[in-house]
């Protein structure tokens, strides 16, 4: 038996393919999967560092297995990320991605994971502003302004064209800057609005999407708007009392989330303190939950970062790169 090739795409033809399919449908095809128990989600493994900056940098490698089209796929992402990257002018994630024969088990593909890593993200946090969110809004907040920042900026630009204006905050001005800029070329029916703190952002809006490093929970309760719906991406940036007073808390994976206890909705969930108004998406998606929109105080999104959602994305683009014959094939098994 031939060794097979392995075939590697690069960012570039990561992001030609993905025009190719709708990444809304792919993902939540893939959470009403999880919510039937027709995905294989094994346990991450963790990484974690300090750099000789002195910034704080982690590798996890996430495998799973969802059904496709031909049968079961599998594969596993490799994400890493060092907070000191933004200042060095790079992306503060990134990685691998990879498929693997069902058959032989020898990985077959192996793609940049930074941009499918974006691009699930934001597409979770429209499916869940679909199914959760306000009826209707002409304007988001956007705390945090790097590459998940465009991200979700390009995908709302796509299927949200109603709305026209994004309040944005970012630690670093240079980078409130950096994304009104791209934002005039890449996405210009959204006006990017720069806020002079987080709550001045917050408060500019009842869609509040939060895309940050933060460590440290720093947004309260009286900072958001009755009727709210806020997609806290990040792993800290709502403080304990939000969580508590909110409509409905929605995740990816109840188990996952639970068991991580460096965020603080995993601590919350573990104590059992949000256990009444918690539920996932792909429960409200296969209809075992009512869906709960914002009515006077906030509903919050919460996902974990399922790497089957990156692996489904990935057997997507594989299919378009192979039609198209793009990236490279190397022969590095035998």
């Amino acid at each position: 038996m031939v060794e097979p090739e392995l075939r590697v795409l690069d960012r570039r033809v990561v992001e030609r393919c993905v025009a190719a399919f709708d990444p809304l449908d792919v993902v939540a095809s893939v959470l009403r999967s999880h919510a039937t128990g027709s995905t294989v989600l094994p346990a991450e493994a963790y990484l974690e560092w300090t750099n000789q900056a002195g910034a704080h940098c982690r590798s996890v490698a996430m495998p799973g297995g969802v059904p496709g089209r031909d049968g079961p796929v599998y594969g596993v992402k490799i994400i890493n990320a060092a907070v000191s990257n933004p200042s060095a002018g790079m992306d503060r994630a990134g990685g691998v991605t990879m498929l693997f024969d069902p058959g032989t088990a020898r990985p077959c593909l192996m793609a940049d994971a930074g941009h499918l890593s974006a691009l699930r993200t934001a597409a979770y946090t429209l499916v869940s502003l679909r199914h959760l969110g306000p009826q209707s809004c002409e304007s988001i907040s956007l705390i945090g302004c790097g590459a998940l920042a465009r991200e979700h900026l390009r995908l709302l630009a796509r299927y949200h064209p109603a709305i026209t204006a994004a309040h944005v905050y970012d630690l670093d001005p240079g980078r409130i800057s950096a994304l009104a800029g791209w934002a005039a070329l890449q996405t210009p029916g959204i006006t990017v609005i720069p806020c002079r703190s987080a709550a001045e952002a917050v408060a500019a809006s009842t869609v509040v999407i939060t895309v940050t490093t933060s460590r440290k929970p720093y947004i309260e309760p009286d900072w958001i708007r009755p009727a709210s719906f806020v997609a806290h991406v990040s792993l800290d940036d709502l403080t304990e009392d939000v969580f508590l007073a909110a409509e409905a808390v929605f995740v990816d994976d109840v188990t996952l989330v639970k068991d991580n206890p460096r965020r603080i909705l995993g601590r919350l969930m573990a104590e059992a303190k949000v256990q009444e108004t918690a539920g996932t998406l792909g429960e409200v998606l296969v209809g075992t939950r009512k869906a709960v929109r914002p009515h006077d105080g906030v509903v919050v999104s919460n996902p974990f970062g399922m790497s089957i959602l990156d692996i489904a994305l990935l057997e997507q683009v594989a299919r378009a790169a192979e039609e198209a014959k793009l990236g490279s094939l190397l022969r590095v098994f035998g």
